[in-house]
C-alpha cells in the first residue's frame, strides 16, 4: 500500500504527473508560475468534516490522494509547493479519519474504498469543480481507480502510483510486517506520529492492516479489479523497483486491465 517504509513520499511527481494532453512529461517552467499560497479549510461532505488544503488558480483542477494513514500535509509537501499554479489548482485532502479530518475515528468496513471514493468525489463537487484529475498513490491509488471506474464522466486524467487491485498471501504477509509501528524507521513513523500521537497512530496502523487483510478472504483477493476494465480516462501506472510493499506484479496487472493505461518504471525510486 505505501511505498518503502523509509521513503514516505519519495516519488517527486514533477516529472511523472503528466496531466496535459497525451500524458507527455511537462517541461519545466520558470519559478514564477509557481506560488506558496495555500489555503485549509473543512467542509461538510456525507456527514463527517472533512479537511483539505488548496493552492492555485488553474483551470485543470487536481485532487491529491494520500496512503494509508496518510493526509495532505504528509504525503504530498513537494506537489503542493511545487506544481504549477497557474495550469492547476490544486487539493489535497485528509480522508475520514485522517490527517484533520477527525472526528470520527478511522475505521475500515467492508467498503472503506469505495467510501473514500466518493467522499472524494463528494468534496470536489462541494467545492464546485466541474471535473477532476487524480494523483493517488498507495491506498489513495486504490482510491482513485474505484472513482475513475464509478464516476467515469467527472474524473478528467488520473496518475496512480504504489497501487493494487487485490490482496495476495504474500501481500498480508508484507501488511503484518508493518503493524507494530514502532518497528518502522524514525524518518517514517515521526511526522506520523506527530500529526495523531503514538496511541492513534499505532492503534490505526494496526486496525488498518486488519481492515486491508480481509480483501485476502474474497474470491481472487479482490478489492477493486472487477472495476478496472470501467476506468475511461487517460491513466499512468508508475511503480518503482524499490517499492518494498507492493511487489511489481501488482502494477502490472492493473496496467494490463485499464484500457489505453501507460506504464512507467523505474529501478531508482
Amino acid at each position: 500500500m505505501t511505498t518503502a517504509l523509509g521513503s514516505r513520499g519519495a516519488l517527486r511527481l514533477r516529472l511523472l504527473c503528466s496531466l496535459k494532453s497525451g500524458l507527455e512529461v511537462p517541461r519545466a517552467r520558470p519559478a514564477a508560475a509557481f506560488g506558496t499560497s495555500v489555503t485549509s479549510a473543512k467542509v461538510a461532505v456525507n456527514g463527517v468534516h472533512l479537511h483539505y488544503q488548496r493552492t492555485g488558480e488553474g483551470e485543470h483542477a487536481v485532487l491529491l490522494l494520500p496512503g494509508m494513514l496518510g493526509s495532505g500535509e504528509t504525503d504530498f509537501g513537494p506537489q503542493i509547493k511545487n506544481l504549477n499554479k497557474q495550469l492547476f489548482t490544486v487539493v489535497a485532502w485528509d480522508p475520514r479519519g485522517y490527517g484533520h479530518s477527525r472526528p470520527p475515528d478511522r475505521d475500515y468496513p467492508g467498503d472503506f474504498f469505495e467510501r473514500d471514493a466518493k467522499d472524494a468525489v463528494d468534496l470536489m463537487k462541494v467545492l464546485k469543480f466541474k471535473t477532476v484529475s487524480l494523483l493517488g498513490w498507495s491506498d489513495g491509488g486504490i482510491t482513485a481507480l474505484i472513482a475513475a471506474a464509478k464516476y467515469p464522466s467527472y474524473i478528467h486524467k488520473m496518475v496512480i502510483w504504489g497501487a493494487n487491485a487485490y490482496v495476495t498471501e504474500e501481500d498480508e504477509m508484507i501488511y503484518q510486517g508493518i503493524r507494530d509501528v514502532s518497528k518502522w524507521s524514525e524518518k517514517t513513523k515521526k511526522p506520523l506520529e506527530t500529526l495523531y500521537g503514538y496511541d492513534y497512530f499505532s492503534k490505526t496502523c494496526e486496525k488498518w492492516v486488519d481492515g486491508i487483510t480481509q480483501f485476502k478472504h474474497r474470491p481472487d483477493g479482490n478489492i477493486c479489479r472487477h472495476l478496472l476494465p470501467l476506468v475511461q480516462c487517460p491513466t499512468l501506472i508508475v511503480h518503482g523497483e524499490k517499492d518494498s510493499l507492493v511487489p511489481r506484479f501488482h502494477a502490472d496487472f492493473i496496467h494490463k486491465h485499464v484500457r489505453g493505461s501507460r506504464f512507467f518504471f523505474s529501478d531508482c525510486i
